[in-house]
C-alpha cells in the first residue's frame, strides 16, 4: 500500500492557522469573509492569503468552507468569492450547495462537505460519478460502512477523528431554525441540541427532568486511526473552527504524534513536510471536552450523552476529606491557583469553581459546597497546561543540509532541503589558513546553524578543505543568508497545487422527488438537480412560510435506547407513544422513532399535546 495521509485541522483564524501548521497538520480548512457553517468564523481574504503562503512553505494545503446553503440573492457573490479564493492560492472548496456546481468555477478541486449527507453509499456514489474529487464522510458511519463505501468508490475519503459532535445528521438539522430563525445550513446553529429538555409522555408524565438529552459528548477516535487507514480513510478531520490556537495546537500534536507513530510501521507518507518540535506533552483531556465517545464506529453505544454542554475536563480524582471551602483528593496532584474545577452534584448538575489557594494537599475553592466523599472532581481549566503551550508553543522547521567547501578562488555553500532542491553561493575571495583546524571548522558550524526567524533548520552541516580557512563571521552569515533567501524563492516556486475542472453531466440522481431535507433554496441547485432527472423539488426547510409540524431533526442517537426503552427490547413497551420533549426555554418538540434504520426524529410540534407534570 502506497498511501499518503492528511491530518486536517481547523482554523478559526489567520492565528489559529498558523498555530496548527506549525503544531504538524498536513492540511487547515478555514471560514471565507461569507458563507461558512460557522458564521461567527469568517476570515480577509487578506488573512486567508497569509495563512496560504505560511502554509504552502511546509506543503501544507489549505481548504476554504462555502459550505452553508445560498439564497439567489447570493449566487453571483459566491461565485465571485470562489474565483477570488483560487487568485489567492486556495487548494479546494468544501461545498454544500449543488448550485456552486452550476457555476463557472476555476480549476479547483470541490470537496462536498459532510452537510452534503455523505451517509448513503449511493449518494455517495452519484457525487463521485459527476466528478467529485473529495466527500466528508457522516460521523454516524461504522467501521464497516466505511469499508464498504471504500470497496464501491475511488474518491478520496475524508472523515472527522476528534471534536464535538452534532446530534443531528449534518446539513438536516433545522431545530436553531425552527425556534429563532436561525438555520445551521446557513452558519447560524444556536447549539439548541444543548439546551436542557425534559422527556415527557403521552399522559403528561415526566420520564426524564430538565437534562440535556441531545447533548452528545465529543468525538474521539484517536485509538482507532489505524483502522480508519485499513478501512481507506485518507484524511483524518479534526473538529473545532470555533476554538481558539491553544486546543487547536494541543489536539493537532496529539493527533500528529500519533499518526507518525503508526506510519513508522506502514508504507505511508504525510501530505506535508517539515519536523515537529514539541515544547509540551500533548493531551486532549486537558482542553474543552465534555467527555468523549467513539459513537457509533464499533457498535452502537448507550452512553453517548454528555452530563453537561460545558466542559468537563480531565478526572483528577475524589473527594477524601471535604469541608465547605477546601477538599482532600485521594491521591496525589498538582492543582495551581486559578485553576478551573468542576463536579457534579446529587441531581447530576454541573457544578464548578476556580481555586483560590492550595496548601499542601487541601485544595480551597471560592466555593466547596455540595462536595462529598466520593466526589468526582474533573480540571476544566488547567493553568498550568495552558502556560506550557503558551511559553513553549510547536515549531515545524523543514530540514536542510549544509556543504560548506573550500574552491580555487574562494568558498561556497550549498544548501539541500528535503525535496532535494539545492541552491549554491559563491564568495570570490583570497582564502586564508587559520591556525586551528577545530576552532574555525566549530565557528562555520555556530553561524550557519543561526536559523532562528526563518522556516528552516540545519539538520547536517558538513565542511570540505584541504586546511581551516579563517572566515570572518560577517561573511559567513552573509553567506547563510543568501542561501536561505534563496531557498525561500526556490521552494515557494516548486508548490504543486493540485487543479481539477469540474463538468456537467447528466447523470441520473438517486430520487426523482426531493423533500425540503434536501436544502434546494435556489434557482441554481434547481437546474442541477432537474438536469439530473429528479421531477419535483419542495423548497428549503428556511424558505417556508409555515414550518409547524415538520421534522427538524433525524439522529441516531435514541432516547429510548438511552434510557432503556427500545422497542425491540422487552422493557420498550413501558413509554406510550407518542413522547415530548420540552426544551427549558419551554420549545416543544414530538418524537417519532424509526426502528427499521435505528433512528430517531424530532418534530416541531405546534398542538401542545403534552403537559408537564
Amino acid at each position: 500500500m502506497n498511501t499518503k495521509l492528511e491530518l486536517l485541522a481547523p482554523a478559526k483564524n489567520l492565528k489559529g492557522g498558523m498555530a496548527a501548521v506549525n503544531a504538524g497538520a498536513d492540511a487547515v480548512y478555514i471560514g471565507a469573509p461569507k458563507f461558512g457553517a460557522r458564521s461567527s468564523a469568517g476570515n480577509s481574504l487578506e488573512d486567508i492569503k497569509k495563512l496560504i503562503e505560511y502554509a504552502h512553505d511546509f506543503r501544507v494545503r489549505v481548504y476554504i468552507t462555502i459550505n452553508t446553503i445560498l439564497y439567489d440573492n447570493e449566487l453571483k457573490e459566491a461565485r465571485d468569492l470562489i474565483w477570488d479564493l483560487y487568485k489567492i492560492g486556495a487548494d479546494g472548496i468544501i461545498f454544500q450547495d449543488m448550485a456552486i456546481l452550476e457555476m463557472d468555477l476555476p480549476s479547483i478541486p470541490l470537496i462536498a462537505s459532510t452537510q452534503c449527507d455523505n451517509y448513503d453509499l449511493e449518494r455517495i456514489k452519484f457525487l463521485e460519478s459527476i466528478g467529485i474529487k473529495r466527500v466528508i464522510l457522516a460521523r454516524e458511519l461504522s467501521l464497516e460502512q466505511v469499508k464498504e463505501i471504500r470497496k464501491n468508490t475511488n474518491l478520496e475519503l475524508e472523515t472527522f477523528v476528534h471534536g464535538a459532535l452534532c446530534a443531528s445528521f449534518s446539513g438536516r438539522c433545522y431545530l436553531s431554525h425552527s425556534i429563532n430563525g436561525g438555520s445551521a445550513n446557513r452558519g447560524e446553529c444556536i447549539q439548541a441540541c444543548r439546551l436542557n429538555y425534559s422527556l415527557i409522555d403521552n399522559k403528561g408524565k415526566t420520564i426524564a427532568d430538565n437534562k440535556p438529552l441531545l447533548c452528545l459528548k465529543d468525538f474521539n477516535l484517536s485509538n482507532h486511526l489505524e483502522e480508519l487507514i485499513d478501512a481507506g480513510v485518507t484524511s483524518f478531520k479534526i473538529e473545532g473552527r470555533l476554538k481558539d490556537e491553544d486546543y487547536v495546537s494541543n489536539v493537532v500534536a496529539y493527533y500528529r504524534k500519533k499518526i507518525d507513530e503508526i506510519i513508522k510501521n506502514k508504507k505511508i507518507e504525510k501530505t506535508s513536510q517539515g519536523d515537529v518540535f514539541y515544547g509540551f506533552e500533548p493531551d486532549v483531556d486537558k482542553t474543552f471536552n465534555r467527555s468523549y465517545t467513539t459513537y457509533f464506529l464499533k457498535e452502537r453505544e448507550k452512553n453517548i450523552l454528555s452530563q453537561s454542554p460545558k466542559s468537563i475536563g480531565k478526572l483528577l480524582g475524589r473527594v477524601k476529606i471535604a469541608s465547605r471551602k477546601s477538599f482532600v483528593l485521594d491521591r496525589d496532584v498538582k492543582v495551581n491557583n486559578g485553576d478551573g474545577l468542576c463536579f457534579f452534584d446529587k441531581q447530576g448538575n454541573i457544578q464548578g469553581s476556580n481555586v483560590n489557594q492550595v496548601e499542601g494537599n487541601e485544595i480551597f475553592l471560592n466555593d466547596a459546597r455540595g462536595l462529598r466523599m466520593g466526589t468526582a472532581i474533573y480540571r476544566n481549566l488547567d493553568t498550568g497546561f495552558l502556560k506550557e503551550i503558551e511559553n513553549n508553543p510547536c515549531k515545524r522547521l523543514i530540514p536542510l543540509s549544509f556543504l560548506f567547501k573550500e574552491e580555487k578562488d574562494g568558498v561556497s555553500l550549498k544548501a539541500t532541503d528535503n525535496e532535494y532542491s539545492a541552491v549554491n553561493i559563491f564568495l570570490k575571495q583570497e582564502n586564508q589558513k587559520a591556525d586551528k583546524k577545530e576552532v574555525a571548522e566549530e565557528n562555520i558550524k555556530n553561524q550557519l546553524s543561526k536559523l532562528g526567524g526563518t522556516i528552516f533548520y540545519a539538520k547536517e552541516i558538513k565542511v570540505e578543505w584541504a586546511g581551516p580557512i579563517f572566515m570572518p563571521i560577517s561573511l559567513i552569515n552573509d553567506l547563510r543568508r543568501r542561501a536561505i533567501d534563496e531557498m525561500y524563492s526556490k521552494r515557494r516556486g516548486k508548490y504543486n497545487r493540485e487543479t481539477m475542472v469540474f463538468k456537467k453531466s447528466e447523470v441520473p440522481f438517486i430520487q426523482k422527488h426531493l423533500s425540503y431535507e434536501w436544502n434546494v433554496s435556489n434557482k441554481l441547485s434547481q437546474e442541477f438537480y432537474k438536469r439530473h432527472g429528479v421531477e419535483s423539488i419542495e423548497p428549503a426547510f428556511e424558505l417556508m412560510k409555515n414550518n409547524n409540524g415538520k421534522k427538524v431533526m433525524t439522529t441516531k442517537h435514541c432516547l429510548r435506547h438511552y434510557l432503556g426503552y427500545c422497542l425491540r427490547e422487552k422493557d420498550g413497551v413501558k413509554l406510550k407513544e407518542p413522547l415530548f420533549l420540552i426544551s427549558n426555554k419551554g420549545h416543544g418538540f414530538s418524537l417519532k422513532f424509526d426502528c427499521e434504520n435505528c433512528q430517531m426524529e424530532v418534530y416541531k410540534d405546534n398542538k401542545k399535546q403534552y403537559e408537564k407534570n
